[in-house]
C-alpha cells in the first residue's frame, strides 16, 4: 500500500527546494552585479551609479534592466539563427545546475551528491559552450575570435581548477561538498592556501573576469561572442558572468572556507556561508578594477608554466600529508 502521505511530503520538499534554488539563482547574480556597479564606483571615483532613485542609487539596476528590455534585438542576416537564439541560455542554465549541488549547510542542499564536486566542475565548464556558439553562430569574424578564445581559456585552466578542487577532496576523504565542508579544519588556510590561489585564478579566467577578460576584449574584439547581441539576449550573457561568479564564490567557500563553518553554525550556518561568498564575490570585483588585462600569451603561459606545475606540487603535498597523518 502506497503512503500517500509520505508521497506528499516529498513532493512538497522537492518542490520547495526547486523553488528556493530558483529564487537564489535569480537574486544573487543581480546582487552581484548591483554590488558591482557600487563597489567599482567608490574605487574609481564614479559619481554616476550613485544617483539613481536617490539614496545611494538604488534604482541602478532597474534602469539597467529596463534599458536592455527596451532595446531592439538584431540577428544579422548570415547568422545561424537557431544556435544564436540558444546561445545565451547555454550560457546562463549550467550555473543553475551547478547551485544545486552548493550546499548552504549541512542540511540546506539541493542535492547533497556524493560526487557533488565533480557534478559542479562539470556544469560550470559546460557554460563555456555559449560564447562558442554565440561567436559561431554570428557570422562575425570579431565574434569567432572571441568564442575561440573563450574555449582556449577553458582548455588551458580547468585542468589547474580541478587539480586544485582535487587537492581538498583528497584532505577531505570525499567528493562530497558537503563532506568537504564537514572535515574542513582553519589550519587548512595555511597549507590549501596554493590551492585556493590556483583554484580562483582559473575560476575567474574559466569565467572570462578581467583581468583575464580577453574574450570580450573591447579594444580589439569589439564585445568578442556576444558583438552582434543586443537586448534581452545581451543581458542573459551578462547574467550568466555574474551568475558564474556567485558559483565560484560559493564553491570556494565550501572547500577553502569551511562552507558554513563559524561562531554558533547550529543556528547561523547558512547566514556564514552566504557571508564567506559575498566577500569572495566583492574580491572579484576587487580584482577587476585593480588589474589590467593580461595579453594571450601572458594567460597562456600563467596557465601552463605556474598554475597546473603548483596545482600539481600542492597535490603531492596533500596525498604526503595525508597518508603520513
Amino acid at each position: 500500500m502506497i503512503d500517500l502521505g509520505m508521497d506528499l511530503g516529498e513532493i512538497v520538499e522537492v518542490v520547495v527546494r526547486a523553488a528556493s534554488i530558483i529564487v537564489a539563482f535569480i537574486a544573487l547574480p543581480l546582487l552581484l552585479g548591483q554590488t558591482e556597479h557600487k563597489v567599482m564606483a567608490h574605487m574609481q571615483g564614479r559619481l554616476g551609479p550613485m544617483y539613481p532613485g536617490g539614496f545611494h542609487g538604488w534604482a541602478q539596476l532597474v534602469a539597467d534592466g529596463a534599458k536592455f528590455a527596451q532595446k531592439e534585438e538584431i540577428i544579422p542576416a548570415a547568422a545561424d539563427r537557431s544556435i544564436f537564439r540558444i546561445a545565451p541560455a547555454v550560457s546562463l542554465l549550467p550555473y543553475a545546475v551547478a547551485l544545486t549541488a552548493v550546499p548552504l549547510s549541512a542540511d540546506l542542499v539541493g542535492a547533497d551528491l556524493d560526487c557533488g564536486l565533480l557534478f559542479v566542475l562539470a556544469a560550470m565548464s559546460v557554460g563555456v559552450l555559449g560564447p562558442l556558439m554565440a561567436g559561431w553562430s554570428s557570422a562575425n569574424k570579431y565574434a569567432l575570435l572571441g568564442g575561440l578564445r573563450a574555449g582556449a581559456q577553458l582548455l588551458a585552466y580547468e585542468l589547474p581548477m580541478v587539480l586544485a578542487a582535487a587537492s581538498v577532496a583528497m584532505a577531505a576523504g570525499t567528493l562530497s561538498l558537503t563532506g568537504i565542508a564537514q572535515a574542513w579544519e582553519p589550519w587548512w588556510l595555511l597549507w590549501q592556501a596554493p590551492a585556493a590561489l590556483v583554484f580562483l585564478t582559473a575560476g575567474l579566467a574559466e569565467l572570462q573576469r578581467p583581468p583575464f577578460d580577453l574574450p570580450i576584449a573591447d579594444s580589439e574584439l569589439v564585445v568578442g561572442p556576444y558583438t552582434e547581441y543586443a537586448g534581452l539576449r545581451f543581458a542573459f550573457f551578462l547574467l550568466a558572468e555574474y551568475a558564474g561568479a556567485v558559483v565560484l564564490s560559493a564553491l570556494f567557500t565550501v572547500l577553502f572556507l569551511g562552507g558554513w563553518q563559524g561562531p554558533f553554525d547550529d543556528v547561523l550556518g547558512p547566514v556564514w556561508t552566504l557571508l564567506k561568498t559575498g566577500l569572495m564575490g566583492i574580491v572579484i570585483i576587487w580584482l577587476r578594477v585593480s588589474w589590467p588585462r593580461t595579453r594571450e600569451d601572458q594567460l597562456q603561459r600563467l596557465a601552463w608554466t605556474l598554475l597546473v606545475p603548483l596545482s600539481l606540487a600542492q597535490l603531492v603535498l596533500t596525498a604526503v600529508v595525508v597518508v603520513a597523518v
